[in-house]
Order: C-alpha cells, then sequence, then structure tokens
C-alpha cells in the first residue's frame, strides 16, 4: 500500500475529482493554499494499493496542466525600498504529488 498525496491547483480540482470517481479511486480532498502565490490548492490524500500507482500518477499528469500567470511580486517595506513592484509572468499548476509507504488502510 501507498499513502498519495497530491497538491493541484483548484482550475483542475473539479476535472481530477470526477475521473477518481470514475475509476473508482477514493480520494480524501482538502483545501490548501500555495505559500509562493498565496492561491488556492486542493490537496488529496488517497490509500492506494502498489499496483494502482501508476494508474494514479498517470490520471493525476494527464489532468493537472501547467499555465503561465501574472504575479506581482510582494514589495519589502521594511527594506527602505519604496519601489513598486511590476508584474513577472510565471508558470503556475501542474502537481505536486508524495508518494508514502503505508502499512494498513482501514475503513471504518
Amino acid at each position: 500500500m501507498k499513502l498519495i498525496i497530491a497538491v493541484v491547483q483548484n482550475k483542475d480540482a473539479s476535472k481530477l475529482q470526477s475521473s477518481f470517481i470514475k475509476k473508482q479511486i477514493y480520494a480524501t480532498k482538502l483545501s490548501t493554499t500555495g505559500g509562493f502565490l498565496k492561491s488556492g490548492n486542493t490537496t488529496y490524500m488517497m490509500g492506494i494499493e502498489d499496483k494502482r500507482v501508476p494508474e494514479v500518477l498517470d490520471l493525476i499528469k494527464s489532468i493537472s496542466k501547467t499555465r503561465k500567470k501574472f504575479m506581482t511580486p510582494p514589495v519589502n517595506l521594511d527594506s527602505g525600498d519604496n519601489e513598486s513592484s511590476f508584474p513577472v509572468r510565471v508558470q503556475v499548476g501542474g502537481a505536486t504529488i508524495m508518494i508514502l509507504p503505508m502499512d494498513k488502510l482501514y475503513h471504518f
């Protein structure tokens, strides 16, 4: 068994969740916030058999797309620099996936 923790952008979450349901992949959904862009994410946690890990990874990869977004970096007012920041284009989206070994999974 493996514990998969997948962090995806909110824009991809509903399509991913529908795909999980169709494939009978049971996941717990958490609303989370990214640290750098402070944008909304969705984190899925799922216990899955070892043989289904590639299937889950392929599904997440096919739905979680990267995109470009403009963001204005924060200004550090403590530094004495009062210059304003200009928007920069950054890549967002995709998925961050962690896979951990898991001894047992219980459903009560």
